[in-house]
């Protein structure tokens, strides 16, 4: 699911019908505002939040300048994001590295907000943009923390420092510091221990911490799932710690997220980044204005972009403009690409990304299972099949069917399809670097 799938979908109703109006009256600007507010509520967005913000956009959506406007419409939608993104932050906060490594962060929060996970998609975040990154394993509490980072460390190539259960967690995060700066690490991540709920003795002990190793960021991971009770945790440890920044987990699951994007207007504390999914590489750097342009179904092709560059191999991608220039585009290339998109991420939200899809899948859903199905088909053929596809008669078909858990008549479907990419490739590549590319049928549908 697309992050704020709902809510974005509620405030794009709420607008539909004032672009349909070439003047706009108060009542029309109002009751748009009534549904846009309803839709944040539902969404959990603190109501104090709501109630400020929506005052702000009344004074200014109903000034005289706005409904004298070309595009009254536009102008409307123009001043809500400008305050979802003002409440969201306005602009990205970074992690500020020190100019004396390493650079030490704090991960603190309570069990269950996924801590020890998302402190090893940080560690990957680091590792690559060529940082030296150690993890500290400083959750003595919670039974297997400790072996959870280790496992976590030896999957993505980065060491853990731990010390076992029975030594303190300040004296682990100080030899993790020590080691660190032996070894000119330029990143330490230290993991220290959550509980179920704020208690003032697991508040002394991160003070307490804080105190003894300094570290330049602390970051509270909140689970965008518990709703309203995620500003009380952001509030509690802002109060105790005085946090850096916030790195809120959890978010596809849409449900409560809401709540979680008031914070910063609830803590003044900055979000830094998001969880987006269970992989390790699912987190990304948080910008207000782009979230604020994918909630209003404006797209976010910035984030798209990034994740291309992150996924798609540059020396890859210039063979495959070659292959498309010399109409040689095959099967195995076919499975590459559908590779390469499945690790950006879910379709559904790489397609939110671009501006008037939204729309545009509502009326033809991104079928998820389909795009599954034609990766096992194809690799269910061989290599020669895959190269050379007018090979496969129908007995082939059929042992393509039964080596993928399919029918003849979804590997003839793929087959047609691909058929098809194959004709729009040729005429790409005869278009020369001026043509544009039109989507492949199958892969989006």
């Amino acid at each position: 699911m697309a992050i704020f799938s709902s809510l974005s979908e509620k405030i794009q109703h709420a607008f539909a019908g004032l672009k349909k109006k070439g003047t706009l009256g108060e009542d029309d600007v109002m009751k748009a505002l009534k549904e846009v507010q309803i839709a944040l509520l539902e969404a959990d967005v603190n109501y104090k939040v709501v109630k400020s913000m929506m005052q702000d956009i009344k004074e200014k959506a109903i000034g005289k300048r706005v409904m004298e406007s070309l595009s009254p419409a536009q102008q409307v939608i123009k001043i809500v994001n400008e305050e979802l993104t003002s409440m969201m932050g306005k602009e990205q906060a970074s992690i500020v590295l020190s100019p004396n490594p390493p650079t030490i962060i704090m991960l603190c929060g309570l069990q269950g907000a996924g801590k020890s996970t998302t402190c090893a998609k940080l560690a990957n975040h680091f590792k690559k943009e060529h940082k030296k990154v150690m993890m500290a394993a400083c959750d003595v509490y919670r039974p297997a923390a400790i072996k959870q980072l280790q496992v976590l460390g030896e999957a993505l190539d980065i060491p853990v420092f731990f010390l076992g259960d029975s030594v303190s967690p300040v004296d682990i995060a100080k030899g993790a510091i020590e080691k660190a700066k032996k070894s000119a690490v330029d990143i330490l991540l230290v993991d220290t221990a959550g509980r179920m709920h704020i208690d003032e003795q697991m508040m002394d002990e991160l003070v307490q911490m804080k105190q003894e190793i300094k570290p330049h960021e602390i970051l509270l991971v909140v689970d965008a799932m518990t709703g309203q009770d995620a500003l009380h945790v952001a509030e509690h440890f802002n109060q105790g710690l005085d946090i850096d920044g916030l790195l809120l987990s959890k978010m596809d699951g849409d449900a409560r997220g809401g709540a979680a994007i008031s914070a910063k207007a609830v803590t003044g504390k900055p979000i830094k980044f998001l969880g987006t999914g269970e992989k390790i590489g699912d987190l990304e750097a948080f910008h207000p204005e782009r979230m604020a342009s994918r909630i209003l179904g404006m797209g976010d092709v910035l984030t798209l972009i990034e994740r291309a560059q992150e996924h798609f191999d540059e020396k890859k991608a210039k063979e495959l403009e070659e292959k498309i220039r010399k109409s040689s585009f095959t099967l195995q290339d076919f499975l590459e690409q559908m590779e390469n998109m499945k690790n950006m991420g879910s379709m559904e939200d790489m397609m939110n990304m671009i501006p008037g899809m939204a729309k545009q899948m509502k009326q033809q859903p991104i079928d998820e299972k389909r795009l599954g199905r034609n990766r096992a088909i194809i690799q269910s053929m061989t290599k020669i099949e895959r190269e050379n596809p007018p090979l496969i008669d129908a007995s082939r078909r059929r042992r393509i069917a039964r080596g993928s858990g399919t029918t003849v008549q979804q590997v003839n479907a793929l087959l047609k399809q691909f058929g098809e990419t194959q004709k729009m490739m040729k005429r790409i590549g005869q278009m020369g670097k001026g043509g544009k590319i039109p989507r492949i049928p199958g892969l989006f549908s």
